[in-house]
């Protein structure tokens, strides 16, 4: 377990307790762009959502960690690996931290952990992230940790009756 954890956040499975959170995040509208969400989630959804978190990210191609500071040992947000492709050693990775714990190197950490597992215990080759180009504080987070990007998405995402570009960014074990 030393891979996921941290000075500043440990990144754990997803618990039972973490519903009235994940309720929060999920239908908070402001987040809705990058998680490609269109309606609300009811808590019994989402309660059996954390219900079958446990499956192998190898059976279901994703896998949802929550992150945990190491001081308070509170929630503050989430890392996601998704897309996971066994076969061709890639996946994608995204993340969330609420405002309150924001520009407290607990987003890079967090970040810098999942990687370490996805290239070390999950065998990867490849990381990519799909990021909205005015996102710039998740594309300094990203770059930061050695992303680069390799792509333009043109009028990929529509937000408020307007297009918005996305970038990919990929990061490529050493």
């Amino acid at each position: 377990m030393l891979t996921l954890k941290g000075t500043y956040c440990y990144l754990r499975a997803l618990e039972p307790e973490d519903l009235d959170f994940l309720y929060q995040i999920e239908n908070d509208e402001n987040v809705w762009e990058v998680s490609e969400t269109i309606t609300p989630y009811s808590k019994f959804i989402l309660k059996q959502y954390l219900e079958n978190s446990h499956r192998d990210i190898f059976d279901v191609k994703q896998l949802r960690l929550s992150i945990v500071t190491t001081e308070e040992n509170l929630l503050c947000g989430f890392i996601d690996i998704f897309d996971f492709d066994a076969k061709n050693k890639r996946a994608g990775v995204g993340i969330i931290v609420v405002d309150t714990y924001r520009k407290k190197g607990i987003g890079a950490e967090s970040l810098s952990l999942v990687l370490k597992y996805c290239f070390k215990k999950l065998n990867l080759h490849q990381v990519y992230a799909n990021i909205s180009e005015d996102n710039e504080a998740s594309i300094r987070l990203f770059e930061k940790l050695g992303f680069k990007l390799t792509g333009l998405k043109a009028d990929w995402v529509l937000v408020d009756g307007a297009y918005k570009n996305e970038l990919l960014f990929q990061k490529i074990k050493a």
